[in-house]
């Protein structure tokens, strides 16, 4: 924890401008902009791996969700059903019915 503040603090005031004097005799002008560029770079894919591992994870923690097939639609029968008849229907056998008697 006090490494943190130390590097805050590190950058504030007249410590600041001399370490950017240094860093500038060190590198030069012409070689800044390239290690900046190369530092971002490799902060961004650090980024990128850090959010495919949360990823992995959280996917993995989370049950599989059960795919629910379509409704299929009734299919047509191979064979014509035929038509129904109109004529009434008796519910008596033939046998018992009474005739009329004359």
């Amino acid at each position: 924890m006090y490494l943190i503040g130390f590097i805050n603090n590190l950058f504030e005031g007249p410590s600041g401008l001399i370490l950017l004097i240094v860093v500038l005799l060190l590198f030069g002008a012409k070689r800044i902009p390239e290690l900046a560029r190369s530092l971002g770079s490799a902060l961004n894919e650090f980024n990128k791996a850090k959010d495919d591992v949360h990823r992995q994870i959280t996917q993995a923690a989370e049950p599989p969700v059960a795919s629910v097939p379509a409704p299929v639609a009734p299919a047509t029968p191979a064979t014509p059903v035929p038509p129904v008849s109109e004529a009434p229907v008796s519910h008596i056998p033939p046998a018992q019915q009474e005739t009329p008697k004359a």
